[in-house]
């Protein structure tokens, strides 16, 4: 057998890369798995946590189902890491790096899945339920400030009958002195005038009656508001503050429907529908000639201004009508994926906690690749190491004094086979020798 060639100094310094690795590499192994360990037994935490926020009943049986499920995320993710910190660095094929690559892959999302929401959840779940109140409380108030600015709208239309009813007053007025239809008295013309002045009369004291009704239920609505947002930011559990929410809530939804009721607008539709309808003329033979063109004009402009009030009143109708809101309790958990765009910090940290292990992978492949790469053609003599190389030296020592054991112990043949020529001596074991006895 022929001595190996020996390694070139750049082999040679690669040879001594890869051991300095190799020792920081062991040095790092001591202590990867407890590390590895606290980091799920942390996420088990978190995710025990965000358990209990999900279940309603807070008995033993809860607990202990919390509790296990913690224990088994715990251990999922310590077993899953420990795998692939320990198989994918060693591959060393294509195929068998992209199957643990894409096992890695779906690892993680079941992770994600199955722990890092309820760590965010454990995380920010209380700060998001809070973020839904803040949010739920825009929208009532939204839909309250709506609902007044068309009762408001609505209360407008008083001075558009005002002003018909003045119009006809007038008109009466006149005719009762002879200026319209050239005959002074109270007939027919002046009785269908009164008579339309009265009836927009009515409808202008009961829009004015309608007026301290929607300022004392905007009012009311204001103040369940600051209620409402009172409790999105006073302190104690969540879950309290959201049961008297949820009361408030339910108040404001009737105060805002009893603004949309008292909007006056539909009855002034009516109403002017009803202004050129119910006409009460006197009987024909009863009319002179020279009042029935005033009457046809008379009922002319009753037309007339009934129609600009039904359009004045349909453009109030028009305006937007209040969003119906309806306030929908949510867990922490689903807190902080209906609002997860706002807490992404605490999502980065539930999700680094259980994924941080994959960067420890990549490291490790890294350096195992580096390791295999200066290793280069060096066999196993060339790596080892002082205590190595003694270790072998007696191995070979004892296997030595055991083969000599034994050579004693057996009996001497009758027959001496005949002699064979000696095995030449393994150059490494001579090598070894050598050494040892320098």
């Amino acid at each position: 057998m022929t001595d190996p060639k020996p390694l070139s100094p750049s082999e040679a310094h690669g040879l001594r890369y890869a051991q300095e690795l190799e020792g920081h590499l062991s040095w790092l192994d001591s202590f990867t798995s407890a590390a590895l360990a606290v980091l799920a037994v942390a996420s088990g935490i978190y995710t025990y946590l965000g358990v209990s926020s999900l279940l309603d009943d807070s008995g033993a049986l809860s607990f202990f189902a919390a509790m296990s499920y913690s224990v088994a995320v715990s251990v999922g993710i310590f077993v899953f890491w420990s795998y692939m910190m320990r198989l994918l660095p060693a591959v060393r094929t294509a195929a068998a790096r992209t199957g643990l690559f894409v096992s890695m892959g779906l690892g993680c999302c079941a992770i994600v899945a199955m722990s890092s929401w309820l760590n965010a959840a454990a995380l920010a779940g209380a700060a998001a339920v809070e973020q839904h109140l803040a949010n739920t409380v825009q929208q009532y108030q939204t839909s309250l400030e709506r609902a007044h600015s068309v009762a408001i709208s609505a209360q407008a239309l008083e001075r558009d009958v005002a002003r018909v009813r003045q119009s006809f007053q007038d008109l009466s007025e006149q005719e009762a002195s002879g200026q319209l239809s050239g005959l002074a008295g109270r007939g027919a013309v002046f009785r269908v005038l009164r008579q339309k002045s009265e009836e927009l009369a009515a409808l202008e004291q009961q829009i004015q009656a309608q007026g301290p009704l929607v300022e004392q239920a905007f009012a009311e609505g204001n103040a369940i508001l600051s209620r409402m947002r009172a409790l999105t930011v006073e302190p104690g559990p969540v879950e309290q503050r959201s049961v008297s929410f949820s009361e408030e809530a339910v108040r404001l939804a009737g105060v805002i429907t009893t603004l949309r009721q008292l909007s006056v607008a539909p009855l002034v539709v009516r109403s002017a529908d009803d202004l050129a309808a119910s006409v009460v003329l006197p009987e024909v033979e009863e009319i002179r000639d020279e009042q029935s063109t005033t009457i046809a004009s008379v009922l002319n402009v009753l037309s007339q201004r009934a129609e600009t009030l039904k359009l004045a009143a349909e453009a109030v109708l028009a305006l937007p009508a209040p969003a119906d809101i309806t306030y929908t309790p949510v867990s922490t958990a689903d807190a902080v994926i209906l609002y997860a765009g706002n807490f992404i910090p605490s999502w980065a940290g539930a999700i680094s906690i259980d994924l941080l292990p994959a960067v420890l992978v990549f490291i490790l492949m890294v350096t195992q690749a580096a390791i295999r790469q200066g290793r280069g053609r060096a066999g196993v003599e060339d790596t080892l190491t002082l205590a190595e190389f003694r270790a072998a030296l007696g191995a070979v020592r004892e296997v030595e004094l055991a083969l000599d054991r034994t050579s004693r112990a057996e009996p001497t043949p009758k027959a001496q086979p005949e002699e064979t020529p000696a095995e030449a001596p393994d150059p490494k074991v001579q090598r070894f020798k050598a050494a040892g006895d320098e």
